[in-house]
């Protein structure tokens, strides 16, 4: 999306210049969706623990790819309209889809025209997928269900850039952005609150919970808007932004506690009424300071090269897509054979398969369109 950047889901082709990958966003995008993996694995093949505290704790991926997801899309709008091209909101949305539809497009006609693929999970109908509205009163179980988060990015993307012109048309345009990104945590922390008290109220959460909360748009843009916040400083902010990025470590650091504290707190008590109001705002926070440390250019984090990262990172949005039912087609075919879903062996070929479906997808069907773009959509900061 920026440069060589490419995020889940991400708006740009990388390049293939090492010299010009960010590989603490790379490390970052790749733990991302290694977290999510591990958890859709617990919850729909492991017949135990599998994957023990990180399977538990794995949901997270999600909340990393949207703080990730808010900077990258937040970053690309405020340096287009700062710069002498301008901002276009049609380039923006054509780009935008051309990166995200034709893969999602490519799987949601798996699981319609392919009964066998989704199995006996009941399937929503295809209009609340086509306008990314499947999120919006979801019940768990459904086929194709984590597609929920995709519907959050999506329309949170065809909201942000329409915001962000209609602020910079105003008087004091830089004043209304950050009283904008306060509203947002703030009504984000109301809607919880009120949401919490009129459906959940029981100690272990619930299906109220996960509706009517946990897959709401409503209550997640504020998530991503800590990644925007973000952008807005880089971008508005150079001599703060300089102050920040010049202690990588220390933001590496502090990240790191405050997002073991978070795992704690939404282990210990998910449900709960002052972890659902606080609790997502606090772990966007938390993941914004590993943003930092990751943009920082002495740091360890964006110094570091993890081998495999940038492939996983390439290669995570097709991955989200197809990994979770094809692990759950997998589970019986490996336990015919003799291999239960918590052994190693079943665990691996789960893994690399994963890996090389979602590989598959890039290449047959992400990067063909993203070469498309590149050659009739330019991007909006060139």
């Amino acid at each position: 999306m920026i440069g060589a950047t490419v995020v889940f889901p991400c708006d740009s082709m990388p390049s293939s210049s090492s010299s010009s990958r960010l590989y603490g966003l790379d490390t970052l995008r790749a733990l991302a969706i290694v977290l999510v993996f591990m958890n859709h694995y617990l919850l729909f093949v492991s017949d135990g623990g599998a994957f023990g505290f990180w399977g538990e704790i794995g949901w997270v991926g999600v909340d990393l790819f949207f703080a990730l997801s808010g900077y990258l899309i937040g970053n690309q709008i405020f340096a287009a309209l700062r710069s002498e091209h301008g901002f276009s909101l049609p380039r923006f949305y054509a780009r935008r889809f051309l990166r995200t539809l034709p893969s999602f497009y490519a799987v949601l006609a798996l699981y319609y025209l392919w009964p066998a693929f989704r199995g006996d999970s009941a399937l929503l109908p295809l209009w609340k997928f086509l306008t990314f509205t499947q999120n919006i009163n979801l019940t768990p179980g459904t086929a194709f269900s984590h597609a929920w988060s995709l519907c959050v990015e999506e329309q949170f993307y065809v909201l942000l850039p329409a915001v962000a012109l209609v602020i910079a048309a105003c008087r004091k345009s830089l004043l209304w952005a950050w009283l904008a990104v306060a509203a947002s945590f703030i009504v984000g922390m109301l809607v919880r609150a009120y949401l919490w008290e009129e459906y959940v109220q029981v100690p272990r959460g619930g299906l109220g919970y996960y509706k009517y909360i946990y897959y709401a748009s409503w209550c997640r843009f504020d998530e991503l808007v800590a990644g925007v916040a973000l952008a807005l400083l880089k971008n508005h902010h150079p001599a703060a932004w300089s102050r920040l990025t010049s202690y990588g470590n220390r933001s590496l650091l502090v990240g790191i506690v405050a997002t073991a504290l978070m795992f704690y707190v939404f282990l210990t008590d998910h449900y709960g009424y002052w972890v659902t109001v606080f609790g997502y705002p606090a772990l966007a926070a938390s993941f914004t300071l590993l943003l930092i440390a990751a943009l920082s250019p002495a740091s360890v984090l964006y110094q570091l090269r993890v081998p495999g990262a940038a492939s996983l990172a390439l290669w995570s949005y097709a991955i989200y897509l197809l990994h979770k039912q094809l692990c759950i087609l997998l589970r019986p075919i490996l336990l015919d054979i003799g291999y239960g879903p918590d052994s190693l062996s079943a665990m691996l070929v789960m893994i690399m398969l994963s890996i090389a479906t979602g590989w598959l997808l890039y290449r047959l069907v992400e990067t063909p369109f993203m070469r498309l773009r590149a050659r009739y959509v330019p991007a909006n900061h060139v």
